[in-house]
């Protein structure tokens, strides 16, 4: 009985750990600049906050507002990525947006002239508003600055995404929104 366990709790460790890595090629999205000052908030939850229920699946399930600081010279385009690490499942993509022109803000609700997006874990080429089913999520939104703009199509995966960002980051930044379900 004990070889059983020790058996099951080996794969239940290799199945977590293969898991982990299912959305992401395992790339070096390290940041060419070491001084890294660009910021992304919004005007609508501060970091590490509840996020308003109008932005998840419970209410309009429309992105919010972003607001984008500091971006460094040189960059050719921005990538958006938002994700949930707390599914039960892995983590779990909410939005993939490439290709955005240096900007200063995401307005809510929209997706930015000549951006491009990829699919979801919803399995759709938009925002997916959180929508945990149960207890309180994380919602991490990563802005990359990327010097380049880049060759991939509509509806490509975040393994397509990161694959094709590698070597070109900039900078990175991130906000941290939390939900749960009412």
């Amino acid at each position: 009985m004990r070889r059983i366990t020790a058996a099951l709790l080996v794969l239940l460790f290799v199945l977590t750990a293969c898991n982990d890595t299912k959305n992401s090629p395992g790339v070096d999205l390290m940041p060419k600049i070491k001084e890294n000052t660009m910021n992304i908030s919004s005007p609508a939850f501060e970091e590490n906050t509840l996020m308003p229920r109008k932005y998840s699946c419970q209410g309009d399930d429309i992105n919010p507002p972003l607001k984008i600081r500091d971006v460094p010279a040189g960059t050719k385009s921005l990538a958006l990525i938002v994700d949930d690490p707390d599914a039960p499942m892995g983590v779990w993509d909410h939005w993939l947006l490439w290709n955005i022109p240096v900007i200063s803000e995401i307005a809510e609700n929209s997706v930015p002239k000549d951006a491009v997006q990829g699919v979801n874990g919803f399995g759709d080429i938009r925002y997916g508003g959180p929508c945990p089913p149960s207890g309180t999520h994380r919602y991490f939104f990563r802005l990359y600055a990327l010097d380049t703009v880049l060759v991939i199509q509509e509806g490509a995966t975040r393994y397509s995404l990161e694959s094709a960002m590698q070597n070109h980051v900039l900078a990175k930044t991130q906000l941290i929104g939390l939900y749960r379900k009412s």
